[in-house]
């Protein structure tokens, strides 16, 4: 038992850092922009290219980890992180720091879903439900405190020291890795699908950079719509070319499990919002009412407290109501919580948003550990690496369209009312779009069988009254 909680403890640690780092940047582009002599929009760069690095390795990782065992591929990748945390606090020009990007997108695509491979093989289906909300917790603790220490760091110190925190994190945490993560690896060899990994690789790339850049008016339509359809046809082909191969690099099989379908694509709808969030809300906080990056982002971080809240609620209430019960209701008001902040106004006083985020982090890391359960309930352990290289791939596209998605949002009802600046009303669609994107998802989870996933939640569907006293009179 204490070895399973060392274990948990290191690739939770993994995945804050990971988290952490992925929206730590965004507060402080202008001090970075400003030491380059750029402007502060081509910065995206930096953010975007990150995403792409994930979405092309992260399919390599199940089979690196089967191949090579969980432990040497997630040392690696800490090292790999690390080593791209150094370039990118030497980096002098955006092309340096957008290279440097791309390479701790390498070691996050591995770090992540391996440290999810490692928990689900190491730890019983029962015990499943209490390690997803260790998991969650630093998962929506990260993109929350970013905000506020990209701010404090640039703000007391300099923005290089945002990248150098993560070099002592990565030397312990390989201490511990190398201590303590089992060597778990795939039952079977499979070969390596290189034609699989450059169509989905480079499908994935051109989908998730033509997405985060739809609306940020950073390249031309035309770049964007080709990068789209290029992206679109790549990932057909590899739709037909997985049909004919035995090993496919992303398994579209899984999805022929129901409860893995519908809490990906339910999660992936639940996503939209949820990844959505933390661009428009400080947006909203700066641009509308006047707060500085520091301030934005302390405002937010309150949120993590109802997600750690969360951590010791979810076992039990998912032993009493289940995984279909808890997702209909749950993403409900998950959809309104994401959607309130459109009810705003000019006179709405600012802790109303740290009212919200409380008690809507508490909602979202529940429903975070529900679908990421439900998803790996009925997967045989010889599957798991592929299950979880897909979740992670759909994961990072659904953040991509619902940043996307709410930038439209933003650029359309600007260019409709032609202002200049973003206004509050530009906000207060943007937060009704994607919460009804967010409240989609429950129409999939309408589809799930009372009694889904019971063997990691542990509950147990009631009988109606004729099939007990039917069973009684056997």
């Amino acid at each position: 038992m204490q070895s399973r909680t060392l274990v948990l403890l290191v690739v939770a640690c993994a995945l804050f850092m990971e988290n952490l780092d992925s929206t730590v940047l965004s507060t402080a582009l202008p001090a970075i922009a400003a030491d380059f002599n750029e402007d502060p929009i081509r910065l995206k760069l930096a953010l975007t290219s990150y995403l792409i690095s994930l979405a092309v390795f992260i399919p390599a990782s199940g089979w690196l980890a089967d191949t090579f065992g969980a432990r040497l591929v997630f040392r690696l990748a800490i090292v790999v992180f690390t080593l791209g945390s150094i370039a990118c606090g030497l980096s002098g020009s955006i092309p340096e720091i957008v290279v440097a990007r791309v390479v701790q997108g390498m070691g996050g695509a591995m770090m992540v879903p391996v440290g999810r491979l490692v928990i689900m093989r190491t730890i019983p289906k029962s015990e499943l439900i209490s390690a997803m909300a260790w998991l969650t917790v630093p998962a929506l603790t990260g993109p929350v405190l970013g905000p506020p220490l990209g701010g404090f760091i640039t703000t007391y110190f300099e923005w290089r020291w945002i990248f150098w925190v993560n070099v002592p994190i990565g030397i312990v945490g390989l201490i511990f890795a190398t201590l303590v993560i089992p060597d778990v690896r795939g039952e079977t060899r499979r070969p390596f699908d290189a034609l699989g990994f450059l169509l989905s690789g480079m499908g994935l790339a051109l989908v998730v950079s033509g997405g985060t850049n739809l609306g940020l008016d950073v390249l031309p339509r035309t770049w964007i719509f080709a990068m789209l359809g290029v992206g679109g046809v790549l990932l057909t082909i590899y739709y037909f070319h997985a049909r004919r191969t035995t090993s496919p690099i992303l398994d579209l099989t899984l999805f022929a499990i129901p409860t893995y379908r519908i809490a990906i694509l339910g999660g992936a709808l639940f996503r939209i919002g949820v990844g959505a969030t933390p661009f428009l809300i400080p947006l909203m906080l700066q641009l509308v009412y006047g707060l500085t990056p520091f301030a934005s982002g302390m405002t937010t971080f309150v949120a993590a407290i109802g997600a750690i809240a969360m951590k010791f609620v979810a076992p039990p209430v998912l032993r009493r109501l289940g995984f279909r019960t808890i997702l209909i209701i749950n993403g409900a008001l998950c959809a309104v919580f994401i959607a309130l902040p459109a009810a705003f106004s000019l006179s709405t006083p600012v802790i109303m948003f740290s009212a919200v985020l409380l008690v809507g982090g508490f909602f979202r890391s529940l429903q975070f550990t529900s679908t990421n359960s439900l998803a790996i309930a009925d997967i045989e352990p010889g599957r798991m690496s592929s299950a979880t290289s897909m979740s992670s791939v759909v994961q990072q596209l659904a953040i991509s369209i619902g940043i996307s998605l709410a930038a439209i949002t933003l650029e359309l009802t600007r260019v409709a009312r032609g202002g200049e600046a973003l206004a509050i009303s530009d906000f207060s669609a943007a937060f009704v779009v994607i919460g009804l994107a967010t409240l989609a998802s429950v129409l999939l989870f309408l589809t799930l069988p009372g009694d889904a996933g019971r063997e990691v939640s542990g509950h147990k569907r009631e009988l109606a009254p004729d099939a007990v006293t039917a069973a009684r009179e056997r």
